[in-house]
C-alpha cells in the first residue's frame, strides 16, 4: 500500500481542484441570518430613541416660542422647499433631505409683510384660503389654528359638500328638461 508523505499538500490540491473548500450548512446560514437581523433591530430601536428625544426637544422649543397671530391666508401648496419662496438663510440652514421632501407651505399675509410659512398636514388641510384665522406660530412654523378641526370632521365636510354638489347638478338637469 502506498501513503503520500505530505497528506497536508495533498488534501490542499484536492480541495483547490474541485474550485474551493469553504462550504456553509443551513445552520451556519441560518445563524449568520439572525445574527444580521439582530444587529438590525438593535441599530433601529436606538436609531429610533434617538429620532423620539430629538423630536421631544423640538416640541419643547417650539411650546416655548410660539405666539398667537391674526393671518391672512392667501394661498396654500404641497411642493418641494426649492420651488417655493422660502428666505435663503432658511434654505442654507435646511438639511438635505428636507429640500427634497414635499413640505406643506402656506402663504400668508401677517399684517404688513407677506410670508411663506411651513405646517403639517393636519393644520394645512383645516386652513381655509382667502380668509383671516387665528394662529400660533413659531418662527415660520404654524403650529396650530383656532378652531382647528380634526381629521374625521374635515372628511364629514367634504362628504357633506360632494353630496350637495351632486344634488345641485341634479337639479340643474332636472330644469334643463
Amino acid at each position: 500500500m502506498f501513503l503520500p508523505i505530505n497528506l497536508l499538500t495533498d488534501v490542499t490540491e484536492v480541495t483547490n481542484a474541485s474550485g474551493g473548500g469553504f462550504h456553509l450548512s443551513g445552520t451556519d446560514i441560518l445563524l449568520i441570518l439572525v445574527m444580521v437581523l439582530a444587529a438590525a433591530v438593535v441599530g433601529l430601536f436606538f436609531l429610533s430613541r434617538w429620532a423620539t428625544n430629538k423630536y421631544d426637544t423640538q416640541q419643547e422649543t417650539i411650546e416655548k416660542i410660539k405666539q398667537s397671530a391674526t393671518i391672512y391666508v392667501i394661498s396654500k401648496k404641497h411642493d418641494k422647499a426649492s420651488n417655493v419662496n422660502l428666505p435663503k438663510v432658511v434654505m442654507e440652514q435646511m438639511p438635505k433631505m428636507g429640500k427634497m421632501m414635499k413640505m406643506y407651505f402656506v402663504q400668508a399675509k401677517i399684517g404688513p409683510q407677506i410670508m411663506t410659512l411651513i405646517t403639517d398636514k393636519n393644520v394645512y388641510n383645516a386652513i381655509p384660503v382667502k380668509k383671516n384665522v387665528k394662529a400660533e406660530l413659531a418662527g415660520l412654523y404654524i403650529v396650530s389654528i383656532a378652531g382647528l378641526k380634526s381629521p374625521e370632521e374635515i372628511k364629514k365636510i367634504k362628504k357633506e359638500k360632494k353630496k350637495k354638489e351632486k344634488e345641485e347638478a341634479k337639479a340643474a338637469k332636472k330644469s334643463k328638461k
